[in-house]
């Protein structure tokens, strides 16, 4: 058959006229155009923190500005670790921040299923208590909180930091899984517990793998809520040893002069984990989201 013969139609069948392309309008690229200025505007000041560390520290603050370094160096990720306990805050902050997020994310698992799944009175005002507590600034508790972590001994102490990130973090992660845990089918426990497993033997067995996508999402939540908080850390944690990686970050501010060089890189050092970790997790994180899209 030649290359050039045409498809013959047959006769009776109608032939849909080829697709004209639409013309994108006035309005779609407006939009278009405002949305590329607020990603540009967005992604600057990550581009300028990187570019800060990657500049000598002599070069930071010449003018004429440079928007590229003409001389790359990795000198301010040296000094970072040379002069001063760098290593250390990263260990800390990844001690606090993965004990408290697994430790609220499993309390908040445990109570969000008893909130789902159970009907008892003043449930209503629980889920309400447990919002108020996102709206109340951390600063109006702090006296009361800096009293009775002294009085227990915990201030300046990895273990007082944990348990006040856990109980942050547990009233939102509830909230969180029990939205999951509602779109999720009844009849799946129920299958379970007829075939003899116990109540919290069908948690674990049978909702739990359903809800892996639910119960990384509020992982993430929590770890990121803990590495990045500042506030507590700075008033909580004194000594050098006990600090973590945001509190070393506001060291580099001193009364007459602020490091940018050294600063820029820890905090590009700092925003990593969190972009690996959202970058490996994107596909639960969308599943977690999109999950109890179609209910019993």
């Amino acid at each position: 058959m030649s290359a050039t013969a045409q498809l013959v139609v047959p006769a009776g069948v109608r032939q849909m006229p080829p697709r004209a392309r639409r013309k994108p309008s006035a309005l779609s690229i407006l939009r278009f155009v405002g949305l590329a200025i607020w990603l540009l505007i967005t992604l600057f000041p990550l581009y300028w923190i990187a570019l800060t560390s990657f500049k000598e520290p002599a070069s930071v603050n010449v003018y004429p500005i440079e928007y590229w370094p003409s001389q790359p160096s990795v000198q301010n990720y040296v000094n970072l670790f040379e002069t001063s306990s760098f290593g250390v805050f990263l260990a800390n902050s990844a001690i606090v921040a993965l004990v408290a997020g697994v430790t609220s994310t499993f309390i908040a698992l445990l109570s969000a299923f008893v909130i789902a799944r159970f009907e008892f009175r003043s449930k209503g005002a629980v889920l309400i208590a447990f919002l108020l507590t996102q709206m109340i600034p951390a600063f109006i508790a702090l006296g009361p909180l800096y009293s009775m972590m002294a009085d227990l001994g915990l201030v300046d102490n990895k273990f007082g930091l944990i348990l006040v990130y856990i109980a942050i973090c547990i009233p939102f992660s509830t909230v969180m899984l029990r939205g999951f845990f509602e779109n999720v089918p009844v009849a799946l426990e129920e299958a379970a517990m007829i075939d003899g497993c116990s109540r919290l033997g069908a948690l674990f067995r049978v909702l739990v793998p359903v809800m892996t996508p639910g119960i990384i999402a509020a992982f993430i939540f929590n770890f990121v809520n803990c590495w990045n908080e500042l506030f507590l850390s700075v008033v909580l944690m004194h000594s050098e040893e006990n600090r973590t990686v945001p509190a070393a970050l506001n060291g580099f501010i001193s009364t007459f002069n602020v490091d940018w060089g050294s600063m820029s890189a820890a905090a590009v050092i700092t925003i990593l984990p969190t972009m690996v970790m959202f970058a490996l997790a994107s596909k639960w994180i969308v599943q977690g989201l999109t999950a109890g899209a179609v209910k019993e």
